[in-house]
């Protein structure tokens, strides 16, 4: 099996104000190159898994294995490093840094990571925002472009380590239809041409269903 991403049994408690069981037995399976959206009603536990998928949350019970390694064992700067290597994150608010270029908000994840010298970053940004059809934007300030372009710099932030996943937390939540099928669009692009695979927690049920498969959850449970 090609496996990129996978839960065995992950419970989650939150402990205030009263001990409240958010996840509750989550065992799911993310191939490479799938493109898979998570949906369920507000508080069902959706932003809460994405957390712990994404190795930001580490107060669990259960495995999280991504590409072959379990995340529990890890030590803090191991998790940070594996973030920033295997995943990409987008959030539905795009979180640019507005006095930053275009350019210098798309290299930032890639200069912390410290893997390449500045103008091979800098290279590799400009090479990001050409896929996502915004390069002739990357010496303006992020505070000066559309709603739908701060997006499009957030996705080509989020792949500028060359992660194995994408996960995003409403995407598409602050954009209209045209913008929504925009980042869609080039999220399947990025699926295929790039071998990243995607999961996506989304209310969108047309951006839901033109992906791959839909997990749905409820009261904590994977239905």
């Amino acid at each position: 099996m090609n496996l990129i991403l996978e839960t065995k049994n992950i419970n989650k408690y939150f402990l205030e104000p009263v001990k409240f069981h958010v996840l509750k037995d989550i065992s799911i399976q993310l191939q490479r190159q799938e493109f898979v959206s998570i949906m369920g009603k507000s508080g069902c536990g959706k932003s809460t898994l994405l957390y712990i998928l994404s190795t930001m949350d580490t107060n669990y019970d259960g495995e999280l294995i991504i590409d072959g390694q379990n995340m529990s064992n890890q030590t803090k700067d191991d998790l940070a490093r594996i973030r920033n290597e295997k995943i990409g994150f987008i959030f539905q608010f795009h979180y640019l840094l507005p006095e930053f270029t275009v350019l210098k908000n798309v290299m930032l994840p890639a200069l912390k990571l410290g893997k390449d010298d500045a103008n091979t970053i800098k290279k590799n940004a400009l090479e990001k925002l050409d896929i996502l059809g915004i390069a002739d934007q990357a010496n303006k300030k992020a505070s000066r472009l559309s709603g739908g372009q701060k997006q499009r710099v957030a996705i080509a932030r989020s792949i500028i380590n060359n992660p194995k996943i994408i996960m995003g937390d409403e995407p598409t939540g602050n954009l209209d239809s045209k913008n929504s099928e925009i980042v869609f669009d080039v999220l399947r692009k990025l699926s295929a041409e790039l071998d990243m695979s995607m999961l996506i927690v989304t209310h969108d049920h047309d951006f839901a269903k033109k992906t791959d498969r839909i997990i749905e959850m409820e009261d904590g449970f994977i239905l």
